[in-house]
Protein backbone atom coordinates (compact mmCIF):
# COMPACT_ATOMS: atom_id res chain seq x y z
CA UNK A 1 0.00 0.00 0.00
CA UNK A 2 2.81 2.19 0.05
CA UNK A 3 3.39 2.05 -3.19
CA UNK A 4 0.21 3.92 -4.48
CA UNK A 5 1.36 7.07 -2.71
CA UNK A 6 4.73 7.08 -4.49
CA UNK A 7 3.48 6.24 -7.98
CA UNK A 8 0.88 9.20 -7.82
CA UNK A 9 3.69 11.37 -6.55
CA UNK A 10 5.92 10.29 -9.54
CA UNK A 11 2.80 10.28 -12.10
CA UNK A 12 2.41 14.11 -10.85
CA UNK A 13 5.70 14.85 -11.26
CA UNK A 14 6.11 13.61 -14.94
CA UNK A 15 2.85 15.52 -15.33
CA UNK A 16 4.88 18.76 -14.91
CA UNK A 17 7.51 17.71 -17.19
CA UNK A 18 5.35 16.71 -19.48
CA UNK A 19 3.68 20.55 -19.30
CA UNK A 20 6.68 22.24 -19.40
CA UNK A 21 7.77 20.47 -22.54
CA UNK A 22 4.17 21.44 -24.19
CA UNK A 23 4.78 24.84 -23.38
CA UNK A 24 8.35 25.08 -24.32
CA UNK A 25 6.81 23.69 -27.55
CA UNK A 26 4.09 26.43 -27.91
CA UNK A 27 6.83 29.35 -27.00
CA UNK A 28 9.28 27.87 -30.34
CA UNK A 29 6.21 27.21 -32.03
CA UNK A 30 5.05 31.08 -31.84
CA UNK A 31 8.49 32.86 -32.32
CA UNK A 32 8.82 29.86 -35.30
CA UNK A 33 5.49 30.45 -37.44
CA UNK A 34 2.88 32.71 -35.56
CA UNK A 35 5.09 35.90 -35.00
CA UNK A 36 6.55 35.87 -38.39
CA UNK A 37 2.92 35.50 -40.11
CA UNK A 38 1.44 38.42 -38.20
CA UNK A 39 4.18 40.43 -39.30
CA UNK A 40 4.06 39.96 -42.96
CA UNK A 41 0.10 40.14 -42.39
CA UNK A 42 0.61 43.61 -41.27
CA UNK A 43 2.79 44.78 -44.13
CA UNK A 44 0.87 43.13 -46.37
CA UNK A 45 -2.21 45.42 -45.03
CA UNK A 46 0.03 48.69 -44.85
CA UNK A 47 0.67 47.81 -48.73
CA UNK A 48 -2.59 47.59 -49.42
CA UNK A 49 -3.73 51.01 -47.38
CA UNK A 50 -1.16 52.77 -49.15
CA UNK A 51 -2.15 52.17 -53.11
CA UNK A 52 -2.51 55.01 -54.55
CA UNK A 53 -3.64 56.06 -58.00
CA UNK A 54 -0.97 55.60 -60.46
CA UNK A 55 0.09 52.50 -58.64
CA UNK A 56 0.44 49.53 -60.63
CA UNK A 57 -0.44 46.24 -59.06
CA UNK A 58 -0.91 42.78 -59.21
CA UNK A 59 -3.94 41.31 -57.79
CA UNK A 60 -3.90 37.73 -56.62
CA UNK A 61 -5.42 36.30 -59.41
CA UNK A 62 -2.43 37.61 -61.74
CA UNK A 63 -4.00 40.57 -63.16
CA UNK A 64 -1.49 43.60 -63.65
CA UNK A 65 -2.73 46.73 -63.96
CA UNK A 66 -2.59 50.78 -63.35
CA UNK A 67 -4.52 52.00 -60.45
CA UNK A 68 -7.58 54.08 -61.35
CA UNK A 69 -9.78 55.29 -58.47
CA UNK A 70 -9.28 54.39 -54.90
CA UNK A 71 -12.01 54.23 -52.34
CA UNK A 72 -12.60 53.00 -49.03
CA UNK A 73 -12.72 48.96 -49.95
CA UNK A 74 -12.48 48.85 -53.63
CA UNK A 75 -10.03 49.97 -56.28
CA UNK A 76 -10.78 50.47 -60.00
CA UNK A 77 -7.53 49.25 -62.02
CA UNK A 78 -7.17 49.86 -65.81
CA UNK A 79 -5.72 46.72 -67.50
CA UNK A 80 -4.15 46.35 -71.28
CA UNK A 81 -3.72 48.16 -74.15
CA UNK A 82 -7.58 48.48 -74.73
CA UNK A 83 -7.88 50.03 -71.00
CA UNK A 84 -10.28 48.12 -69.83
CA UNK A 85 -11.57 49.46 -66.42
CA UNK A 86 -11.96 46.19 -63.77
CA UNK A 87 -13.38 46.77 -60.29
CA UNK A 88 -11.22 44.39 -57.20
CA UNK A 89 -11.62 44.70 -53.51
CA UNK A 90 -8.42 45.89 -51.83
CA UNK A 91 -7.57 42.52 -50.49
CA UNK A 92 -7.08 40.98 -54.15
CA UNK A 93 -3.98 43.34 -54.31
CA UNK A 94 -0.88 40.98 -53.68
CA UNK A 95 1.93 43.27 -54.93
CA UNK A 96 2.44 47.14 -55.65
CA UNK A 97 4.50 47.04 -58.52
CA UNK A 98 5.63 50.64 -58.06
CA UNK A 99 6.52 50.52 -54.42
CA UNK A 100 8.56 47.65 -55.10
CA UNK A 101 10.40 49.37 -57.96
CA UNK A 102 10.71 52.23 -55.42
CA UNK A 103 12.31 50.47 -52.88
CA UNK A 104 14.70 48.76 -55.17
CA UNK A 105 15.85 52.09 -56.38
CA UNK A 106 16.60 53.32 -52.89
CA UNK A 107 18.48 50.14 -52.47
CA UNK A 108 20.97 50.73 -55.28
CA UNK A 109 21.23 54.37 -54.64
CA UNK A 110 22.09 53.54 -50.90
CA UNK A 111 24.34 50.70 -51.91
CA UNK A 112 26.17 53.07 -54.28
CA UNK A 113 26.32 55.81 -51.82
CA UNK A 114 27.99 53.26 -49.48
CA UNK A 115 30.41 52.46 -52.31
CA UNK A 116 31.13 55.88 -53.44
CA UNK A 117 31.92 56.73 -49.47
CA UNK A 118 34.52 53.48 -49.09
CA UNK A 119 35.97 54.44 -52.57
CA UNK A 120 36.82 58.11 -51.19
CA UNK A 121 38.29 56.90 -47.54
CA UNK A 122 40.66 54.55 -49.74
CA UNK A 123 41.48 57.24 -51.98
CA UNK A 124 42.36 59.60 -48.50
CA UNK A 125 44.38 56.97 -47.10
CA UNK A 126 46.58 56.62 -50.32
CA UNK A 127 47.41 60.26 -50.52
CA UNK A 128 47.89 60.05 -46.82
CA UNK A 129 50.89 57.87 -47.39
Amino acid sequence: MNFIPLAETAGSGSMWQMLLIMGGMFVVMYFVMIRPQRKRQKEEEAMRSNVEVGDEITTIGGIIGRVVTVKEDVIIVETGADRAKVKFARWAVSVNNTANEKLQKEREEAKSAREKELQEKADAKKKRK
